[in-house]
This record gives C-alpha cells, sequence and structure tokens, in this order.
C-alpha cells in the first residue's frame, strides 16, 4: 500500500474519530432516560439495545441517509443533497436529536472545510448559511466522505462505529460499568458492523427512515428529566 493510501485511511479515522471537538461527547440519544427508567441497567441490557439500534434504527435511518448523501455528493447533485437533508429533518421527530444531529453536522464540516475540498462543500456549507439547509450529521458524514475520495464501504463502517462506541462509552459512564466490559461489547460488533455497512451500500428504499418509537420516546422524555448529565 502506497503512501497516499495510508493518507486516504488517516482521513477516514479522523473523520470518524469520537474524540474530534464537535460534541458528540454531550449527547446520549436517549440513552440517559433509558437507564434512569431501568430499562438499560447492565451490560446485556446495555448490548441489546446497542444491537437494536444497529440493526432496526441506524441501519434504516443515519446510515441509510450517510449512503445517500455519500452516493449525492459523488454524482455533485447538490440539490439532492438539499433534499436529503429536508427528508432527514422530518424523520428526526424528537427534538432534541434533531438539534444535535445539525449541530453536531454542521462542526464536522468546519472542521474538514479548513482544507481544500471539492466545490461541492463549500456550495454546501453556503446552503446552510443561507438557512437552506440545516446540515444533519449523517449527511455531511456522507458528502466529506465521498470528498475526501474515501471507500463507501469503509466510510459506512466507519459511521456506524463511532455510533457504537458513543452508545456505549455512555453506557460505561451512565449505569455505570467497568471499561473492559464496554470494550467486550465493541469486540462483539465487528461482524455485525460489516453486515450492517454491507445493507447500506444501496438502501431499502421501503425501510428508510423506518421508525424506533422507543428510542424517540426516551429522547422526548429526557427533555424533562429531573436530572441531566446529556443535551439529548
Amino acid at each position: 500500500m502506497n503512501a497516499a493510501a495510508l493518507a486516504q485511511w488517516g482521513q477516514l479515522l479522523q473523520l470518524a474519530d469520537p474524540t474530534l471537538p464537535i460534541g458528540g461527547f454531550n449527547h446520549s440519544g436517549g440513552l440517559e432516560t433509558f437507564v434512569q427508567q431501568r430499562a438499560v441497567h447492565d451490560a446485556d441490557t446495555l448490548r441489546a439495545l446497542v444491537y437494536t439500534q444497529l440493526q432496526h434504527n441506524w441501519l434504516h435511518n443515519d446510515g441509510a441517509y450517510v449512503s445517500l448523501a455519500f452516493d449525492a455528493a459523488a454524482a455533485q447533485d447538490l440539490p439532492a443533497l438539499l433534499k436529503l437533508d429536508e427528508r432527514i429533518g422530518a424523520a428526526k421527530a424528537p427534538r432534541e436529536l434533531r438539534e444535535s444531529s445539525f449541530k453536531l453536522g454542521v462542526r464536522l464540516l468546519k472542521i474538514f472545510a479548513r482544507q481544500p475540498l471539492p466545490q461541492l462543500a463549500a456550495d454546501f456549507q453556503a446552503a446552510i448559511a443561507a438557512q437552506q439547509a440545516q446540515g444533519f450529521y449523517p449527511l455531511v458524514f456522507g458528502l466529506l466522505a465521498a470528498a475526501l475520495g474515501l471507500d463507501k464501504a469503509h466510510s459506512l463502517y466507519a459511521f456506524y462505529y463511532n455510533a457504537a462506541v458513543g452508545l456505549v462509552t455512555n453506557g460505561v459512564k451512565l449505569i455505570p460499568l467497568s471499561q473492559m466490559v464496554g470494550q467486550d461489547i465493541l469486540l462483539a460488533l465487528h461482524e455485525p458492523i460489516a453486515r450492517a455497512a454491507a445493507a447500506s451500500i444501496v438502501p431499502v428504499q421501503t425501510h428508510i427512515g423506518a421508525a424506533a418509537p422507543a428510542t424517540d420516546i426516551r429522547a422526548m422524555q429526557h427533555e424533562h428529566l429531573y436530572t441531566r448529565l446529556y443535551m439529548s
């Protein structure tokens, strides 16, 4: 493998890095409510939640949007990206999940827009500034992956892994659990994540936006928790 190919791997690692300064650590995606209600209270229930999110939520929602955004960006199709941005906003019913997604997306785009990117990325950033788009995180992730010339399957795997790391990390803190238990959960996720990435290459159109009512309800209830550590 030559230096240029290795550099692309570096770009993918940075794009999916959970420690990027975009504020992801401030959001639990409704997990805090699950924990306070004792629906998630140990390693088994956390593991079950992560698997459920991967197979029945992320696969048909954010993962599918990453895939569609990647294709639109590869085709230099700004109108398709704007329509997808609107579609994502309509699908995210809980206010906190909707707001956290576009805040993370806008910050992610600002980081990578500091280096040379195709004109489409600048055009989309201008659309956000003109309030023609909100810049949801999965759309920006897919747009940047395509703009950086990354492999689509690898990008999808990295996206799902990043989402799983965030959920497991927050679960370890909230329940609480040992860091080793969290790593055991992640180690067992590599095969399921690979299957989800493969299934997302061409999303099933009739499944996109499939409801995740338990997560949505907990995300809505999160606004009214007596005590909160996270913003969502």
